[in-house]
């Protein structure tokens, strides 16, 4: 099985690009670019020559993925979301060598619009709103809103908000999955299964 690619779109050579992606009108993946399996690059997204994606990425129209970002597997960056790679910018001084990296764990969620300032690292299956701007590292599972970015509160792997303190000892058990969920101090985890 192999990837599809829409008439209008560029897929530079020796960009890697797995089974069953969809390369959607007028994106742009560059050379070096590496794309797993089963992701979906809406319309005029734009992939830089350093960028590594997971399987079963969606990335929705007018998304610029600039080099040094790397994406893991299952993650959704919304409608016309910002990476950046530089931290301070200006037009007549080259900072290529002052890339900063940013990582976006698993199962992870950047909503439409939001702005992502490099150099952080936004944990496995955290929520980014629409329209935040995250200047700093976000925790797993936590739910981010606002400019700057603020945890307002913590989210399933399903995509639903917990009943849950932002830190303390206790529980929530998600209504849709009946997952278990444990907070401790400020770091959430989902209780393994008992198989």
């Amino acid at each position: 099985m192999a990837y599809q690619t829409h008439s209008s779109a560029i897929v530079d050579a020796g960009a890697q690009i797995g089974d069953g992606s969809r390369i959607w009108h007028f994106v742009h993946v560059c050379s070096g670019a590496s794309i797993g399996k089963d992701c979906s690059l809406g319309q005029n997204v734009f992939v830089g020559n350093q960028v590594v994606i997971g399987d079963n990425v969606k990335i929705q129209n007018n998304v610029s993925v600039y080099d040094n970002v790397t994406i893991e597997h299952g993650v959704f960056c919304g409608p016309s979301m910002v990476f950046t790679n530089v931290y301070n910018p200006r037009s007549l001084i080259e900072r290529k060598s002052e890339y900063r990296s940013t990582l976006v764990r698993r199962g992870a969620t950047l909503g439409a619009n939001c702005t992502v300032v490099c150099g952080v690292t936004i944990g496995e299956y955290a929520f980014v709103g629409a329209g935040a701007v995250v200047n700093k590292d976000v925790p797993a599972y936590a739910l981010v809103v606002g400019v700057p970015g603020r945890q307002i509160g913590w989210m399933s792997e399903f995509g639903e908000q917990l009943a849950l303190p932002l830190q303390g000892q206790t529980s929530a058990v998600c209504e849709h999955t009946g997952d278990r969920y444990i907070l401790d101090g400020k770091t959430l985890s989902k209780e393994p299964h008992s198989d």
